[in-house]
């Protein structure tokens, strides 16, 4: 004969306390909130890592209404061939100079308002600094494209400026030479006033103990700013470093894509633009993939790298 064990039952009391350590779980307290995360989680989920399968295309030869998945597998040709492609190399240097630009110029931009507006004693005149720094960032990228192309155009206002001033018109948005500095001028008049809001909660932080210590030590406005404020500040500055770095590769695709022509894809011409043009209107899905899998794992290693040398010198870092 064989006898099966049988489970034994749950008493009341210990059902009782199951329900209790439930509801005193985090997830039970706070359902309300951590059901807020439900649309966010299912846009990223959807939008962002559903379409990542798509990338096998790569790896496949695709044809437009075939197998979303490509019709065979070629390996590596797609990556040898732009790899081999001047007209890549071009591209890629454009990104790394505009992308670098903007990081090195317009990086500290919003570091130097935000010290400057801490500075401030007038609460109305910060306000509208504030204010009219700030609006830029809710202008749609149409509009800021409509109005560079108005500005630098042979009949736009700046122009009109130069030609009060006795000086020749100059085709701004056709020589290549000037895209760069229309460029980075727009992204940091752009975004500055974001970033600068995000310093000035920052620097709210700080504890005003320190700035009294500093000046009975003998500290003057520079010297506190250099020993008190910046230290202050320096996890936000490092951690939107690291997530500017993890963007260095993203330039602008929607700005550049409305302001550059022909004329000046020599300096204009960044990977986004040139992945449209050979991926959308050229139909090359499988080369196109490649080159955006290349961008994804550059940015990938400069935003690990990024992190790890912050978490070496600094000590603050994302994880």
């Amino acid at each position: 004969m064989t006898s099966t064990a049988v489970a034994p039952e749950k008493s009341p009391v210990d059902a009782r306390r199951a329900k209790r350590r439930v509801r005193r779980s985090p997830w039970w307290r706070n359902w309300q909130l951590y059901s807020l995360l439900v649309l966010p989680v299912a846009f990223f989920v959807i939008f962002r890592y559903l379409p990542m399968a798509g990338n096998i295309i790569a790896f496949r030869q695709y044809v437009p209404g075939g197998n979303i998945f490509g019709n065979a597998w070629i390996g590596f040709s797609n990556f040898e061939l732009f790899l081999t492609d001047p007209n890549f190399w071009q591209v890629f240097r454009n990104t790394v100079m505009l992308g670098g630009l903007a990081l090195i110029i317009g990086f500290p931009v919003p570091i130097v308002l935000a010290l400057l507006l801490n500075e401030l004693r007038s609460r109305g005149f910060k306000r509208f600094v504030q204010t009219t720094t700030y609006l830029p960032h809710f202008l749609s990228v149409v509009i800021v494209g409509g109005m560079i192309l108005q500005l630098t155009s042979l009949t736009g206002s700046i122009n009109h400026l130069l030609g009060s001033l006795g000086v020749q018109p100059i085709a701004f948005i056709q020589d290549p030479g000037w895209f760069p500095a229309i460029y980075v001028g727009s992204e940091i008049w752009q975004t500055m006033g974001w970033g600068t809001i995000l310093y000035l909660a920052a620097l709210t932080q700080i504890d005003e103990n320190l700035y009294e210590a500093s000046r009975i030590d003998g500290a003057n406005r520079w010297q506190q700013t250099w020993h008190v404020t910046l230290p202050g500040i320096a996890p936000t500055i490092v951690t939107l470093l690291i997530l500017n770095i993890g963007t260095f590769m993203s330039v602008g695709f929607e700005k550049i894509l409305l302001i550059y022509n022909p004329a000046t894809y020599a300096t204009a011409d960044v990977i986004s633009t040139y992945l449209y043009r050979v991926g959308i209107q050229s139909g090359s899905f499988s080369y196109a993939a490649a080159i955006g899998i290349f961008e994804a794992v550059i940015g990938l290693v400069l935003v690990t790298a990024a992190n790890f040398v912050s978490k070496r010198l600094v000590g603050a870092s994302l994880w």
